[in-house]
């Protein structure tokens, strides 16, 4: 048996496998800002909306699953206080607050989520990883709609209607990315 495999515990995410150190999480924490800066910049305006389609909920997402829940929201944290401060690198090579802040903010705790739900092992096989998006993707709108109605002085109806229907089939293609990416980055490492 390989010693990658044998080293592979239930609790851990992939980021565990890795050689523990304080440089490593450093460097984990800072790749999975700059992977969700990165993925921000892949932003396609919806016609109506305010908010555009974007791979930072993917990143954010995988980011969690990847790196657990403290490192997961550390990268998160450090991926908006760097826009607040202004990097250009929320959606469309924006920075600051706009009307679609409330997202990043859902980013932050379904990262923080589907990484602790990841140390459960739900990154394991496709069934809980599709669970675990869709609780992660649920998680941001639950957080990005309500922001849209307030900052944009919406009603709640309005904001569904623009920040979240034109983007469920979106959603539910990155969910199917996400499913199939986690479980068959376990087998790679449990063949090793």
């Amino acid at each position: 048996m390989s010693t990658a495999a044998a080293t592979v515990r239930p609790r851990e995410v992939l980021a565990d496998l890795l050689p523990a150190s304080r440089v490593r999480d450093m460097a984990l924490v800072l790749g999975g800002a700059a992977l969700t800066g990165l993925a921000a910049q892949i932003s396609v305006p919806v016609p109506g909306s305010p908010v555009p389609v974007t791979g930072q909920t993917f990143a954010a997402l995988l980011v969690g699953t990847t790196l657990g829940a403290s490192r997961g929201l550390s990268a998160l944290v450090l991926y908006a206080l760097a826009g607040l401060a202004g990097v250009p690198w929320f959606a469309g090579g924006t920075s600051g607050v706009s009307v679609s802040f409330g997202y990043i903010l859902g980013m932050m705790l379904a990262s923080t989520v589907v990484g602790a739900l990841a140390r459960r092992g739900a990154d394991r096989s496709v069934p809980r990883m599709a669970g675990t998006m869709l609780l992660g993707e649920a998680i941001i709108y639950a957080v990005g709609v309500p922001y849209l109605a307030y900052a944009a002085d919406l009603p709640v109806s309005a904001a569904i209607a623009a920040g979240l229907t034109p983007f469920l089939i979106g959603d539910a293609v990155k969910a199917a990315l996400a499913m199939g990416v986690m479980p068959t980055a376990w087998k790679l490492v449990d063949k090793r």
